[in-house]
Protein backbone atom coordinates (compact mmCIF):
# COMPACT_ATOMS: atom_id res chain seq x y z
CA UNK A 1 0.00 0.00 0.00
CA UNK A 2 0.97 3.64 -0.56
CA UNK A 3 -0.35 6.91 0.81
CA UNK A 4 -1.35 9.43 -1.88
CA UNK A 5 -2.67 12.70 -0.45
CA UNK A 6 -3.93 10.92 2.67
CA UNK A 7 -5.59 8.04 0.83
CA UNK A 8 -4.28 4.49 1.20
CA UNK A 9 -4.10 2.84 -2.24
CA UNK A 10 -2.73 -0.34 -3.73
CA UNK A 11 0.82 0.21 -4.97
CA UNK A 12 -0.16 -0.64 -8.56
CA UNK A 13 -3.14 1.77 -8.57
CA UNK A 14 -3.45 4.39 -11.30
CA UNK A 15 -3.09 7.37 -9.01
CA UNK A 16 -0.87 9.53 -11.26
CA UNK A 17 -1.39 10.59 -14.88
CA UNK A 18 0.78 11.84 -17.73
CA UNK A 19 0.34 15.45 -16.61
CA UNK A 20 2.08 14.82 -13.30
CA UNK A 21 4.68 17.55 -12.85
CA UNK A 22 7.17 15.25 -11.20
CA UNK A 23 7.09 13.18 -14.38
CA UNK A 24 6.86 15.98 -16.95
CA UNK A 25 9.19 18.65 -15.60
CA UNK A 26 10.92 17.10 -12.58
CA UNK A 27 8.99 19.32 -10.15
CA UNK A 28 9.43 16.94 -7.21
CA UNK A 29 11.32 16.63 -3.92
CA UNK A 30 11.70 13.59 -1.70
CA UNK A 31 13.08 12.59 1.67
CA UNK A 32 14.05 9.06 2.72
CA UNK A 33 13.77 8.02 6.37
CA UNK A 34 14.72 4.84 8.19
CA UNK A 35 11.89 3.43 10.33
CA UNK A 36 12.28 0.72 12.97
CA UNK A 37 9.22 -0.62 14.82
CA UNK A 38 7.33 2.51 13.83
CA UNK A 39 10.05 4.85 15.12
CA UNK A 40 11.35 7.25 12.48
CA UNK A 41 15.10 7.75 12.95
CA UNK A 42 16.11 11.42 13.08
CA UNK A 43 12.54 12.34 12.17
CA UNK A 44 12.70 15.99 13.24
CA UNK A 45 15.81 16.59 11.13
CA UNK A 46 14.26 14.87 8.10
CA UNK A 47 11.04 16.86 8.48
CA UNK A 48 12.78 20.23 8.83
CA UNK A 49 15.01 19.46 5.86
CA UNK A 50 11.99 18.60 3.70
CA UNK A 51 10.23 21.83 4.70
CA UNK A 52 13.37 23.88 3.99
CA UNK A 53 13.76 22.23 0.59
CA UNK A 54 10.13 22.99 -0.28
CA UNK A 55 10.69 26.65 0.59
CA UNK A 56 13.80 26.78 -1.61
CA UNK A 57 11.71 25.53 -4.55
CA UNK A 58 8.90 27.98 -3.65
CA UNK A 59 6.42 25.21 -2.99
CA UNK A 60 3.34 26.26 -1.05
CA UNK A 61 3.49 24.22 2.15
CA UNK A 62 -0.03 23.09 3.17
CA UNK A 63 -1.17 24.26 6.61
CA UNK A 64 -1.68 20.67 7.77
CA UNK A 65 1.93 19.71 6.96
CA UNK A 66 3.02 19.60 10.58
CA UNK A 67 5.62 17.13 11.81
CA UNK A 68 2.88 15.25 13.70
CA UNK A 69 0.59 15.10 10.65
CA UNK A 70 3.24 13.64 8.34
CA UNK A 71 4.34 11.17 10.99
CA UNK A 72 0.73 9.95 11.27
CA UNK A 73 0.55 9.58 7.49
CA UNK A 74 3.80 7.57 7.48
CA UNK A 75 2.49 5.33 10.26
CA UNK A 76 -0.70 4.69 8.29
CA UNK A 77 1.38 3.23 5.44
CA UNK A 78 3.68 1.27 7.73
CA UNK A 79 0.66 -0.19 9.49
CA UNK A 80 -1.14 -1.09 6.25
CA UNK A 81 2.00 -2.87 5.02
CA UNK A 82 2.50 -4.68 8.36
CA UNK A 83 5.79 -2.88 8.96
CA UNK A 84 5.10 -1.33 12.37
CA UNK A 85 7.14 -4.12 13.98
CA UNK A 86 9.87 -4.29 11.35
CA UNK A 87 12.64 -2.22 9.79
CA UNK A 88 11.70 -0.20 6.72
CA UNK A 89 12.78 2.60 4.42
CA UNK A 90 10.18 5.35 4.02
CA UNK A 91 10.16 7.68 1.03
CA UNK A 92 8.12 10.89 1.21
CA UNK A 93 7.70 12.68 -2.14
CA UNK A 94 6.11 16.09 -2.63
CA UNK A 95 5.24 17.69 -5.96
CA UNK A 96 3.06 20.42 -7.39
CA UNK A 97 -0.21 19.19 -8.82
CA UNK A 98 -0.75 18.50 -12.53
CA UNK A 99 0.29 21.01 -15.18
CA UNK A 100 1.94 20.57 -18.57
CA UNK A 101 3.81 23.89 -18.66
CA UNK A 102 6.93 25.00 -16.84
CA UNK A 103 4.79 27.23 -14.59
CA UNK A 104 1.87 25.40 -13.01
CA UNK A 105 -1.33 27.39 -12.70
CA UNK A 106 -2.25 25.27 -9.68
CA UNK A 107 0.41 25.70 -6.98
CA UNK A 108 -1.16 23.17 -4.60
CA UNK A 109 1.00 20.31 -3.36
CA UNK A 110 0.42 16.56 -3.53
CA UNK A 111 2.38 14.03 -1.53
CA UNK A 112 3.19 10.36 -1.86
CA UNK A 113 4.48 8.07 0.91
CA UNK A 114 5.99 4.69 0.05
CA UNK A 115 7.60 2.04 2.24
CA UNK A 116 10.05 -0.78 1.64
CA UNK A 117 10.98 -3.45 4.17
CA UNK A 118 14.68 -3.68 5.02
CA UNK A 119 16.56 -6.53 6.63
CA UNK A 120 18.31 -4.78 9.50
CA UNK A 121 17.18 -2.25 12.13
CA UNK A 122 20.67 -0.73 12.24
CA UNK A 123 22.74 1.32 9.85
CA UNK A 124 25.18 -1.26 8.54
CA UNK A 125 28.88 -1.17 7.74
CA UNK A 126 29.27 -3.12 4.51
CA UNK A 127 32.30 -5.42 4.31
CA UNK A 128 32.14 -6.30 0.62
CA UNK A 129 34.77 -5.48 -1.99
CA UNK A 130 33.97 -2.00 -3.27
CA UNK A 131 36.03 -0.56 -6.09
CA UNK A 132 35.34 2.94 -7.40
CA UNK A 133 36.36 5.18 -10.27
CA UNK A 134 35.71 8.77 -11.27
CA UNK A 135 32.76 9.49 -13.56
CA UNK A 136 33.77 12.27 -15.93
CA UNK A 137 31.18 12.17 -18.72
CA UNK A 138 29.02 14.79 -16.99
CA UNK A 139 29.49 17.13 -14.05
CA UNK A 140 27.45 18.33 -11.06
CA UNK A 141 26.72 22.05 -10.87
CA UNK A 142 28.31 23.60 -7.79
CA UNK A 143 25.13 25.31 -6.64
CA UNK A 144 22.48 24.97 -3.95
CA UNK A 145 19.99 23.25 -6.26
CA UNK A 146 22.37 20.29 -6.51
CA UNK A 147 22.15 19.75 -2.75
CA UNK A 148 18.41 18.95 -2.85
CA UNK A 149 16.82 15.50 -3.17
CA UNK A 150 14.96 15.82 -6.47
CA UNK A 151 13.86 13.12 -8.91
CA UNK A 152 16.29 14.33 -11.60
CA UNK A 153 18.84 11.50 -11.39
CA UNK A 154 19.89 11.24 -15.03
CA UNK A 155 23.55 11.96 -14.31
CA UNK A 156 23.56 9.22 -11.68
CA UNK A 157 21.67 6.78 -13.91
CA UNK A 158 24.27 7.16 -16.65
CA UNK A 159 27.05 6.95 -14.07
CA UNK A 160 25.62 3.70 -12.72
CA UNK A 161 25.57 2.23 -16.23
CA UNK A 162 29.19 3.32 -16.73
CA UNK A 163 30.20 1.65 -13.45
CA UNK A 164 28.47 -1.60 -14.39
CA UNK A 165 29.96 -1.67 -17.88
CA UNK A 166 33.47 -1.20 -16.48
CA UNK A 167 33.28 -3.52 -13.49
CA UNK A 168 33.17 -0.90 -10.72
CA UNK A 169 30.83 -0.99 -7.73
CA UNK A 170 30.43 2.80 -7.70
CA UNK A 171 31.70 6.05 -9.13
CA UNK A 172 32.54 9.41 -7.62
CA UNK A 173 30.94 12.46 -9.22
CA UNK A 174 32.84 15.65 -9.98
CA UNK A 175 31.52 19.19 -10.08
CA UNK A 176 32.25 21.79 -12.73
CA UNK A 177 35.44 22.73 -10.84
CA UNK A 178 36.56 19.07 -11.19
CA UNK A 179 36.37 18.48 -7.43
CA UNK A 180 34.87 15.33 -5.88
CA UNK A 181 31.25 15.92 -4.85
CA UNK A 182 29.62 12.60 -3.93
CA UNK A 183 29.15 8.99 -4.90
CA UNK A 184 26.38 7.91 -7.26
CA UNK A 185 24.19 7.28 -4.22
CA UNK A 186 25.50 8.87 -1.04
CA UNK A 187 27.90 11.35 0.48
CA UNK A 188 31.62 10.75 0.46
CA UNK A 189 34.12 11.10 3.32
CA UNK A 190 37.92 10.83 3.23
CA UNK A 191 40.04 9.86 6.23
CA UNK A 192 43.69 10.84 6.49
CA UNK A 193 45.14 10.04 9.90
CA UNK A 194 42.84 11.76 12.40
CA UNK A 195 41.33 14.09 9.79
CA UNK A 196 37.88 13.33 8.36
CA UNK A 197 37.14 15.42 5.27
CA UNK A 198 33.97 15.89 3.23
CA UNK A 199 32.94 18.40 0.53
CA UNK A 200 30.97 21.47 1.71
CA UNK A 201 27.48 22.15 0.40
CA UNK A 202 28.88 24.97 -1.74
CA UNK A 203 30.50 22.28 -3.89
CA UNK A 204 27.06 20.89 -4.80
CA UNK A 205 27.11 17.74 -2.64
CA UNK A 206 23.80 16.26 -1.39
CA UNK A 207 22.57 17.81 1.85
CA UNK A 208 21.43 14.68 3.66
CA UNK A 209 20.52 14.09 7.29
CA UNK A 210 23.03 11.22 7.49
CA UNK A 211 25.79 13.56 6.29
CA UNK A 212 24.81 16.06 8.97
CA UNK A 213 24.83 13.39 11.66
CA UNK A 214 28.26 12.05 10.73
CA UNK A 215 29.65 15.60 10.70
CA UNK A 216 28.11 16.19 14.13
CA UNK A 217 29.59 12.97 15.52
CA UNK A 218 33.09 13.77 14.24
CA UNK A 219 32.91 17.36 15.51
CA UNK A 220 32.04 16.12 19.01
CA UNK A 221 34.80 13.51 18.96
CA UNK A 222 38.05 14.01 20.83
CA UNK A 223 39.74 11.55 18.48
CA UNK A 224 39.06 13.07 15.06
CA UNK A 225 38.98 16.47 13.38
CA UNK A 226 36.42 17.37 10.74
CA UNK A 227 37.20 19.46 7.68
CA UNK A 228 34.57 20.60 5.17
CA UNK A 229 36.60 21.59 2.12
CA UNK A 230 36.83 20.87 -1.61
CA UNK A 231 38.34 17.47 -2.41
CA UNK A 232 40.65 17.16 -5.38
CA UNK A 233 40.77 13.77 -7.15
CA UNK A 234 44.52 13.77 -6.43
CA UNK A 235 43.73 13.39 -2.71
CA UNK A 236 41.93 10.09 -3.17
CA UNK A 237 44.98 7.86 -3.52
CA UNK A 238 46.64 9.49 -0.49
CA UNK A 239 43.74 8.82 1.88
CA UNK A 240 43.75 6.06 4.50
CA UNK A 241 40.02 5.47 4.14
CA UNK A 242 37.15 6.50 1.90
CA UNK A 243 33.59 5.73 2.87
CA UNK A 244 30.16 6.52 1.45
CA UNK A 245 27.03 7.05 3.55
CA UNK A 246 23.42 6.62 2.48
CA UNK A 247 20.23 6.23 4.52
CA UNK A 248 19.43 2.87 2.91
CA UNK A 249 22.89 1.30 2.79
CA UNK A 250 24.37 2.85 5.94
CA UNK A 251 28.14 3.13 5.45
CA UNK A 252 30.00 1.61 2.53
CA UNK A 253 33.79 1.63 2.90
CA UNK A 254 35.69 1.85 -0.38
CA UNK A 255 38.25 -0.93 -0.69
CA UNK A 256 40.03 0.14 -3.89
CA UNK A 257 40.51 3.14 -6.16
CA UNK A 258 42.99 2.54 -8.97
CA UNK A 259 46.19 1.36 -7.23
CA UNK A 260 45.18 2.50 -3.74
CA UNK A 261 43.72 0.11 -1.14
CA UNK A 262 41.83 1.30 1.93
CA UNK A 263 40.84 0.18 5.41
CA UNK A 264 37.61 0.82 7.33
CA UNK A 265 38.65 1.31 10.96
CA UNK A 266 37.33 4.87 11.32
CA UNK A 267 34.10 4.08 9.47
CA UNK A 268 33.50 1.20 11.92
CA UNK A 269 33.84 3.56 14.88
CA UNK A 270 31.51 6.14 13.36
CA UNK A 271 28.78 3.67 12.41
CA UNK A 272 28.57 2.52 16.01
CA UNK A 273 28.09 6.08 17.23
CA UNK A 274 25.55 6.76 14.49
CA UNK A 275 23.43 3.78 15.55
CA UNK A 276 23.65 4.86 19.18
CA UNK A 277 22.34 8.31 18.25
CA UNK A 278 19.54 6.88 16.12
CA UNK A 279 18.22 4.78 19.00
CA UNK A 280 18.08 7.86 21.22
CA UNK A 281 15.98 9.97 18.84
Amino acid sequence: MINFDGNLLEKNSFYLNGNNRGFRVGDMLYEEVKAVNGKLYFWEEHYLKLMASMRILRMEIPMEFTMEFLEEQVHSVLNSNKLMTAAALVRISVFRKNGIGILAEDQEISYLIETEETKNPFYLLADSTYEIELFKDFYVNADFLSTLNTNNKMLRVVGRIYARENGYQDCLLLNTSKNVVAALEGNVFLVSGKLVKTPPLTEGCPDTVLRRKIIEIVQKSDEFTLLEAPISPFELQKADEIFICHVKAGMQPVSKYRKALYGSEVAAKLIGKLNAQARLT
